[in-house]
C-alpha cells in the first residue's frame, strides 16, 4: 500500500458483535505503512535538543506576531542555547515542554519559576506552536504536562500575558483554566503599533 486514500466506493467496513449488532463504516479511508505509524509526545527538553529548538523558535517567529521577538531577531547559538537549557534544568523551578512528532520538535512550552523567595511559588508561562499543527490538542497538552510537573514541585500560581486580540490564545488559556485579571495599556509594540495584553493566571 502506498498510503493513498480510497473513497467510500471502493472500500466498506462491517463489523459484528455478539452475532447481533452490525457496526458499518464507510470511507474515505487512508490505508497507512506501519512504518507511518507515530505518536505525537510531550517531553522535557534535554541539552541535545538545542539546535532543534532554536530552529523551531526561528519558525514560530516567522509564522506569527503573537511571539515575543520578530523574524531575524534571534541570534542564539547553539552552544548558547546549551547553556541555556543546562542552566533552565539545574533552576529546579523552570522547564521547558516540547511536542515532538516523528522525532520534529513542533512546539514548545517554558515554564520559569521565580527568582527569589517571595515569588518562587510563580512560574511565568510561554507557549508557541507551529501553525500546522494548531488545533490537534497539543496547547492542552503542554499545559497538562507543565501543571502536573508544577503542582509536583510546589508551585503555586501559573500566569502568563497575551494579546488582547490572539483569540485562539485566550480560548486555549481559558480552557486550561487560566482567568483574565488585568489588562497592560500599550505594552508592546507590533507591526508599527501598539498593542495591550491581558495579565493571566491560574491558582494551583
Amino acid at each position: 500500500m502506498d498510503g493513498t486514500t480510497l473513497s467510500s466506493e471502493t472500500l466498506l467496513f462491517e463489523f459484528h458483535y455478539n452475532d447481533h449488532k452490525t457496526v458499518t463504516l464507510t470511507g474515505p479511508f487512508r490505508i497507512v505503512r506501519q512504518d507511518e505509524v507515530h505518536l505525537m509526545q510531550i517531553r522535557k527538553i534535554t541539552e541535545a535538543d538545542a539546535e532543534d529548538y532554536i530552529e523551531l523558535c526561528k519558525k514560530l517567529d516567522d509564522e506569527t506576531d503573537f511571539m515575543m521577538l520578530e523574524p531575524g531577531e534571534r541570534i542564539t547559538n547553539v552552544e548558547q542555547q546549551k547553556n541555556a537549557i543546562h542552566s533552565l534544568l539545574a533552576a529546579g523551578n523552570s522547564m521547558v515542554f516540547v511536542a515532538e512528532d516523528a522525532g520534529k520538535l513542533v512546539g514548545y512550552l517554558g515554564a520559569y519559576g521565580g527568582e527569589f523567595r517571595r515569588n518562587k511559588h510563580k512560574v511565568y508561562v510561554v507557549i508557541g506552536i507551529l501553525q500546522e499543527y494548531t488545533g490537534q490538542g497539543i496547547g492542552t497538552a503542554l499545559f497538562a504536562e507543565t501543571e502536573k510537573w508544577a503542582r509536583k514541585m510546589g508551585a503555586h500560581r501559573l500566569e502568563l500575558t497575551v494579546m488582547v486580540h490572539n483569540e485562539a490564545g485566550l480560548a486555549l488559556y481559558r480552557k486550561v483554566g487560566f482567568e483574565i485579571e488585568g489588562i497592560a495599556k500599550d505594552s508592546l509594540f507590533v507591526n508599527g503599533r501598539y498593542v495591550d495584553e491581558y495579565y493571566m493566571a491560574k491558582i494551583l
